[in-house]
């Protein structure tokens, strides 16, 4: 992996992109998480050509993007992160892709904030490949019968995300979600982060999720 020191934004992301492009016939998607990155840092990045990101909470999204879009049409903005209920409205307004469909109950409030706003997005359902109970995501087991309530309510679902747990090794979750997406039909992958970006690639992963490795140590005190 490379190094991470901060600065070379720019630098980092091409080596990223080059290594994506070496591990699978079909290179994934480099999703940028900008979670907690000062502006300068987002238009380091812009400026380098990176236009799809990814982000954990909808008002700090909001702060992030709100006023770019109208300079940067092309972004495609991607939530990675929990939804509540309650910031549906919101998250439809803003997001692109909502890659964290885990209950019921939010497939019906997506579906009322896309009839409200005119607005149809993009899903993908997370998946607890691990079945952490600290962790959200629908269990290995529950992931079609969620498929299903999402189509009920009319929700386009392309795909499935996963965070695997931290101490085990991620190849086995990544086969995991790849088996359940093509038994499934469905054919976006999100898989991996700056630790396991390379080994999602070769698990066919359609969208890799990197932020330390592009914009170094996350400070959590922001």
């Amino acid at each position: 992996m490379i190094d991470t020191d901060f600065p070379g934004i720019a630098k980092r992301r091409a080596e990223i992109l080059s290594d994506l492009g070496g591990l699978s016939k079909t290179p994934p998607t480099l999703v940028a998480v900008t979670k907690t990155q000062p502006d300068a840092a987002l238009e380091e990045i812009l400026a380098a050509g990176q236009r799809v990101f990814g982000e954990n909470r909808v008002q700090e999204a909001y702060a992030h993007w709100a006023d770019r879009r109208a300079d940067y049409p092309d972004l495609e903005l991607r939530l990675i992160g929990p939804l509540q209920s309650n910031k549906s409205e919101d998250a439809v307004r803003l997001f692109d892709v909502i890659e964290t469909l885990d209950r019921p109950k939010l497939c019906r409030e997506l579906a009322k904030a896309e009839e409200k706003t005119g607005q149809k997005r993009q899903y993908m359902i997370q998946v607890n490949t691990g079945e952490e109970p600290q962790k959200a995501g629908v269990a290995p087991d529950g992931v079609e019968e969620l498929l299903r309530a999402a189509r009920d309510q009319g929700l386009d679902v392309v795909g499935l995300m996963c965070i695997p747990p931290v101490e085990e090794p991620a190849g086995p979750h990544f086969a995991l979600l790849a088996k359940i997406a093509r038994r499934l039909g469905l054919t976006q992958l999100s898989m991996g982060m700056s630790a396991d970006y390379d080994i999602a690639a070769r698990f066919g992963a359609t969208h890799v999720r990197v932020g330390s490795a592009l914009f170094g140590a996350r400070d959590y005190t922001a």
